[in-house]
């Protein structure tokens, strides 16, 4: 690697905080040489030799729509690695073909009958644990459990198998750390989704992996590789993400006290909330790209073969998109941000994640009054490119 390629300030501390920087960053361009991610854990084999980083808006929003000179096969040599093929690394017509299939099992119709039936007494089930202590760990107990049980539900998996299921979860996404253990994960879901799969042939369900089984598309199905390859990369997309972006928004209205007194008084700001939470603590702040070719990006010379950084979390505090764009602030003018990506990977679960969010909020705001943040351990949100808090300790009173 390019001994002039380095990743972050050290003066900064990056994963409490990477803002400071990254802003520092956007004032003197759109797109500096370099990286916001960490490679010191990844083997030298898997590290590309030219790196940029894409920080502001109009740089970010360019390279997920410009997919012919930024494509997404660096996948194929990182998670791809652990998951197989997916439409994740996919460009052009194989990406729609199977995006197509996919997002059948995603249709409006199900997202209506998941809230009632599934999403909604997950979430009141887990709220049913821990009502009665008067306090509890909102991440533990709340954000990192629902969207795993939503998930299973959806995809129809017996509950005993949750725990093995959630760890190979965990396993598989932290194959930057300890890969071999991501390799033992992968296929260890393989098989099991491969059992999932015969199941739903001989006796067809109605969830995600029996949609998946059946779809169709001018005489075309999936392949069972193809199958399991989305349902293992399902896992981070599916459980990460919300997990984090919804225990963001519960620290961050737990630390704007009139904000959060606001929303409870009027359930309409729940979804402005949502968006500014998303857009204020991006869950997952950066993503990669591949320059197919030589070009140019905000005035900077990006060879081919390069990788980009696409900082999210950074296109979405441009202040030269948004008035005070490093405040959180439910009541701003609502203006898109760029969290689920755009052009043809734009994610096919945004609707999922807003929905369970919104589940989520409205039960907590039914059931629990006063609730209130303790400070005592200074709970905050870290990480990098996933961030959240680790721990949000809160006291409340039940609603009677």
């Amino acid at each position: 690697m390019d001994s002039q390629v380095v990743a972050m300030d050290e003066s900064f501390d990056l994963l409490r905080d990477p803002y400071p920087l990254l802003a520092q960053k956007r004032r003197d361009s759109g797109v500096f040489r370099g990286s916001v991610m960490d490679w010191s854990k990844t083997p030298d084999s898997l590290k590309p030799e030219h790196l940029y980083a894409a920080v502001s808006f109009d740089a970010v929003n360019r390279v997920f729509r410009d997919s012919k000179v930024f494509n997404s096969k660096i996948y194929d040599s990182t998670i791809g690695l652990f998951i197989g093929p997916t439409i994740l690394a996919m460009e052009g017509k194989p990406h729609r073909d199977h995006r197509n299939l996919v997002s059948s099992a995603f249709k409006h119709k199900s997202l209506l009958r998941w809230e009632p039936e599934i999403v909604r007494p997950v979430v009141n089930a887990l709220i049913d644990d821990f009502i009665a202590a008067g306090e509890a760990d909102l991440v533990r107990d709340f954000t990192f459990e629902f969207p795993t049980r939503v998930i299973s539900k959806l995809l129809g998996l017996p509950e005993e198998d949750l725990p093995w299921f959630r760890q190979r979860a965990v396993e598989l996404i932290s194959y930057t750390v300890k890969y071999t253990r991501a390799f033992e994960a992968s296929a260890a879901l393989k098989d099991y989704f491969l059992a999932q799969i015969d199941q739903r042939r001989s006796n067809p369900t109605d969830d995600i992996i029996g949609d998946l089984v059946t779809a169709e598309i001018d005489g075309e199905k999936l392949s069972d590789e193809a199958i399991y390859s989305f349902l293992r990369l399902l896992l981070p997309a599916g459980l990460e993400t919300t997990y984090r972006s919804s225990g963001n928004l519960l620290f961050l209205l737990l630390s704007h006290r009139d904000q959060f007194d606001a929303l409870q008084a009027d359930r309409e700001l729940i979804a402005p909330a949502i968006e500014e939470g998303l857009r204020y603590e991006t869950p997952l702040t950066t993503v990669q790209r591949y320059a197919t070719e030589a070009t140019e990006l905000e005035g900077v010379h990006i060879p081919a073969g390069s990788v980009i950084d696409v900082c999210i979390g950074s296109a979405n505090r441009d202040e030269n998109r948004w008035e005070r764009s490093e405040e959180f602030d439910i009541f701003r003018k609502r203006i898109p941000h760029i969290t689920f990506a755009a052009g043809e990977h734009t994610c096919m679960g945004l609707h999922l994640a807003r929905m369970e969010t919104r589940v989520a909020l409205e039960c907590l705001f039914d059931r629990l009054t006063n609730i209130t943040l303790v400070t005592d351990d200074d709970p905050h949100i870290w990480g990098q490119p996933f961030r959240s808090p680790k721990a949000l300790p809160v006291t409340f009173d039940a609603v009677t």
